[in-house]
């Protein structure tokens, strides 16, 4: 008897072992690229006397779509986001049913044309403020400021450039992004793996969160639903906007490649536009897919006069969106610039 069962069970294994040996995927090869938009054909490779009952096609652990049989499957990328993908196919012969895997990589299909600039106003910047997160509410500026023991989070006046309130942060913390959300301010820090929460009137702490899966804290925006974060890599996070949870991601890419180090945040008119820390661009980035749709070239927006010692990079967006006006500034400039955009 237990002969028998020895000799059904290695029976089994064996056929297991010579589904999952003998079925590959003939398309697409590991690590193809693929554009997205672009039709993907899915086949596969199956000895010819094995019978196929039934094949489930899967992206990411989605089902995309099924077949009677191994014929092969179109799949279509247009909703899909960017960056590498698990394609799955779980393989059913009537008898036993296998997974086999493969990985893409989906890149954007779009040239980003690049827009310049023209300068509107100019306002007076604190040459202090190493300019981590900018947003604007009610004519008056939420601004957090970097740099172990000298981060704040602050109100700033437009006119003026001076702090209407001010705190500061905890010296052992490297302020970061920051943003709005009703009447709490949502505070990232940069590699301490925490977010702060303070009250949007008083500024006073009441509460705390720790990252998950994101690398840093860099940028902070917030579309009216959720929080938007970066973490210095091509990878946005978008979280839950009362728990702090990361609920989905999105990988950003041009035509190129991917593009890292996206830093300072803001959501304006549906989508989502980044400073590209260390460079005068700012990225506008379909917050479905990852693709950048737009570059802004900000060069020469700080006349070399205007440069210090101290002056830094390029970084700081604003959107008012009751007066469709579009601000900038950088780390430590002495400026800060209404702007808008053309060709």
């Amino acid at each position: 008897m237990f002969g028998m069962l020895l000799n059904i069970t290695m029976t089994l294994s064996c056929k297991q072992e010579q589904i999952s040996s003998n079925v590959s995927f003939k398309f697409p090869e590991q690590g193809k690229t693929v554009k997205l938009g672009d039709d993907l054909t899915i086949a596969l490779d199956v000895p010819a006397a094995m019978k196929v009952t039934a094949t489930t096609y899967l992206v990411d652990g989605k089902v995309v779509g099924t077949k009677n049989n191994a014929e092969a499957f179109t799949l279509k990328t247009n909703d899909l986001s960017l960056g590498y993908r698990l394609i799955s196919a779980i393989v059913d012969d009537g008898n036993i049913k296998d997974t086999i895997t493969v990985n893409i990589e989906l890149r954007s299909a779009i040239l980003p044309p690049v827009l310049g600039y023209k300068v509107v106003n100019v306002y007076p910047h604190d040459t202090t403020s190493y300019t981590q997160g900018l947003e604007y509410h009610d004519g008056k500026f939420l601004e957090s400021t970097g740099e172990y023991g000298f981060s704040t989070l602050r109100w700033v006046d437009l006119k003026s450039g001076k702090a209407l309130q001010k705190i500061d942060i905890d010296k052992k913390y490297f302020a970061e992004g920051v943003s709005l959300v009703g009447d709490k301010i949502v505070l990232l820090t940069w590699q301490a793996n925490t977010g702060f929460i303070y009250d949007a009137k008083s500024l006073k702490q009441t509460g705390t969160f720790l990252y998950q899966n994101s690398r840093e804290g860099w940028g902070l925006a917030y579309d009216g639903k959720q929080l938007i974060k970066s973490d210095g890599t091509n990878r946005i996070w978008f979280l839950h906007k009362d728990t702090y949870k990361e609920e989905s991601y999105i990988d950003v890419y041009d035509d190129k490649d991917q593009v890292d180090q996206l830093n300072e945040l803001e959501y304006i008119d549906g989508k989502i536009y980044a400073n590209i820390y260390q460079t005068d661009k700012i990225a506008i980035i379909n917050p479905k897919s990852g693709a950048i749709e737009q570059y802004v070239d900000l060069t020469g927006i700080l006349p070399a006069k205007d440069k210090f010692l101290n002056t830094d990079v390029l970084n700081g967006i604003a959107w008012d969106a009751k007066g469709k006006r579009l601000f900038v500034t950088g780390k430590k400039f002495d400026k800060l610039f209404e702007i808008t955009l053309v060709p």
